[in-house]
């Protein structure tokens, strides 16, 4: 007697429809989006030149590069940001690694402290979910599509602004 590996007929076909989804997962690591850097990225050993109270801000731009950003309320401390990034679901990005350099500088241009953080120094953000009140009035669906009638004036005067010979309400005519 022969034993057949697959069921036959009608669940052969429910079979292979469940396995086909699965299937899928799996090339999915294969023809998936490669990594993407984002930022500067700035090689270790650029960083152990570095050395504070020697290096001047001529000497880190040289080898660093401009910085990504200055700190928004202190113009001495710079900031290289870099991120490598995978596309995921729905074309959101993922975070795979992450590396901020910090260079701090005192008031005469010389380098005062470097270091480096990575993506396990960073601090979870909370988003408040209250909103901002707004004044005025809330309009309804429908006081919001008549609201406007009357408004439209195909001329391009203003209501208050009579049309006469002196006024030709022309584009550059102010």
């Amino acid at each position: 007697m022969r034993m057949s590996r697959l069921p036959a007929g009608p669940a052969r076909i429910a079979l292979l429809a469940l396995l086909l989804p699965l299937a899928g997962c799996g090339a999915y690591g294969l023809f998936s989006w490669p990594s993407q850097p984002r930022g500067q990225q700035i090689d270790p050993s650029d960083v152990t030149q570095l050395v504070p109270g020697t290096s001047t801000r001529k000497d880190v731009t040289a080898l660093l590069g401009s910085p990504t950003t200055v700190a928004s309320f202190d113009p001495n401390t710079w900031l290289y940001v870099s991120q490598i990034t995978r596309p995921v679901i729905a074309g959101t990005q993922t975070v795979r690694s992450q590396h901020v350099v910090i260079v701090t500088f005192d008031q005469a241009g010389v380098l005062k402290n470097v270091s480096v953080k990575d993506k396990a120094d960073a601090l979870p953000v909370q988003v408040v979910s209250r909103t901002t009140p707004a004044p005025g009035t809330h309009a309804s669906f429908l006081q919001q599509l008549i609201g406007n009638i009357g408004r439209f004036n195909p001329t391009g005067s203003t209501a208050n602004e009579p049309l006469t010979p002196t006024s030709t309400n022309t584009p550059g005519n102010y």
